[in-house]
């Protein structure tokens, strides 16, 4: 089978990975940094203690950034995720100071029911690629997800953030302890998700939690 865009669906050539040459330079980067202040920084704000938010994309509906995600989620090309980590940490760690900064990088965990169902987390190759460029720890292991819900894309954000908060457990708080731990996930739409994942590594003595994600949802702030 050729390989073929996975935005407009042309054939790819030597040399292209996943989207066109044309496709990759349409890409909606928001050029966020973790350094001024941003719209994803306001969306949190009032809500949880965080130092910063960041994100890669814009998501739009029928855009090339939910395509790509599409694919991720529920076409098995884990390798979109790798993909993405691989393009943003290279902008990221042009970033010294948080190189510097982040001791570990946190994806956001699936419940282990999810996890065997789909195969693999979403977030994970994204978050590894971004520990590798941030030379940072990949830490999946500690922030565990406890219920299976299904329903938190229909309610508001405070009905999913007081379900969300006891959603989520650590497995061993000592080990984040005095860590700064950039927490990731793919999507932030309402933020109830990474709020509620924030609040629970804030249980860990002395943490400083960054957050950043693959694509943001620009309607928020509109």
């Amino acid at each position: 089978m050729p390989r073929i865009c996975f935005g407009c669906t042309a054939q790819l050539h030597r040399g292209e990975e996943l989207i066109c040459t044309l496709c990759r330079n349409d890409m909606p980067l928001t050029e966020y940094s973790f350094n001024d202040e941003n719209p994803v920084d306001r969306i949190f704000y009032g809500r949880i203690n965080i130092k910063k938010a960041s994100s890669f994309l814009f998501f739009s509906e029928n855009g090339n950034v939910q395509r790509l995600i599409h694919h991720l989620k529920y076409k098995n090309q884990e390798c979109v995720s790798e993909f993405l980590g691989d393009w943003y940490g290279q902008l990221l760690k042009g970033n010294g100071e948080l190189v510097k900064t982040v001791d570990m990088v946190v994806p956001v965990p699936l419940h282990p029911k999810k996890l065997r169902r789909r195969g693999y987390n979403q977030v994970a190759g994204f978050a590894q690629k971004l520990a590798n460029h941030l030379e940072a720890e990949y830490v999946d292991h500690i922030l565990i997800k406890t219920a299976n819900t299904k329903t938190q894309t229909k309610k508001g954000r405070i009905g999913r953030w007081q379900d969300d908060k006891s959603l989520y457990t650590l497995s061993n708080a000592d080990y984040l302890k005095s860590k700064h731990i950039l927490l990731v996930d793919d999507v932030i739409t309402t933020g109830a998700t990474m709020e509620a994942c924030a609040q629970t590594l804030l249980q860990a003595t002395g943490t400083t939690i960054y957050l950043a994600s693959m694509a943001v949802v620009p309607k928020l702030w509109n």
